[in-house]
């Protein structure tokens, strides 16, 4: 597979996200055209049939598989409200992340869906994928494909923070303390929303999806390397913020995709 340009939408709530740097830094990594776009929703110039459908991609029930929703008139117009004002989305409601990933698909035009196309597409929303060996929903930072989508909230939810903390909230909680201290207690262990290095985060697994389109195989089994699919914070935090770059193997797919660019 050879990817010839990458589009990028941005997420205009998360000015973290650099898109600007963030656009450079593939450019300049892997050799590829990249186009800056804004919020998908808003690029395409979304509307109210298609904030009914997002609506529908809600997940009430975490422990059964996809039931579509029949979304309320206030959820639609909710939705239709945060394509030009993302920044109202309500973070913690989860959607399923293939739902959506199949319908963006569908909204991308016939003559941008050529496989040397790479959409990327930023959201606040949760997006989230059933898992069928625990029967229930989990909160996912990616979902590779393409489009591939990055949920900004799945990165600060999805991995889980040290063992340590859940344990200290538990207690704070029954003897009706202030989780302020709590978060200062742990800061560092773990990425809050707006957190100052979430560029360097979003850079990592920008290149899962964009590797996982390539190769087909997103993830690295090294904790060392910024491809790996960190399921704690602390993880994420070490091969993310702490390195910051592939591991050996990867880096020579790397420099193979790109002596073929």
């Amino acid at each position: 597979m050879k990817i010839s340009k990458v589009f990028l939408y941005d997420e205009s709530s998360v000015p973290e996200i650099k898109i600007n740097d963030l656009a450079r830094f593939i450019k300049e990594t892997l050799g590829i055209q990249v186009e800056i776009r804004k919020n998908f929703f808003e690029h395409f110039k979304s509307d109210n049939n298609v904030a009914r459908e997002l609506s529908s991609f809600r997940i009430f029930n975490p422990y059964s598989s996809f039931e579509r929703h029949k979304p309320t008139e206030e959820e639609i117009n909710f939705e239709e409200e945060s394509f030009t004002n993302s920044s109202i989305s309500n973070n913690i409601i989860p959607y399923d992340g293939f739902e959506i990933q199949n319908f963006l698909k569908k909204i991308i035009p016939e003559e941008e869906s050529s496989l040397d196309k790479f959409h990327l597409v930023f959201t606040t929303r949760l997006t989230c994928t059933y898992d069928y060996e625990d029967y229930r929903y989990h909160g996912r930072a990616i979902i590779c494909s393409n489009p591939s989508i990055i949920s900004t909230t799945g990165i600060i939810e999805a991995p889980a923070k040290p063992r340590a903390y859940y344990i200290s909230m538990y207690l704070s909680i029954a003897q009706g303390l202030n989780s302020d201290a709590l978060k200062k207690q742990f800061k560092g262990r773990f990425l809050e929303y707006h957190d100052k290095n979430l560029d360097k985060v979003i850079r990592g697994y920008a290149l899962q999806a964009i590797f996982y389109y390539l190769t087909a195989e997103p993830f690295c089994d090294s904790k060392d390397c910024v491809l790996n699919n960190a399921h704690w914070q602390e993880d994420l935090i070490h091969a993310q913020i702490e390195l910051g770059k592939l591991c050996s193997a990867h880096q020579e797919i790397l420099e193979s995709v790109r002596k073929h660019e």
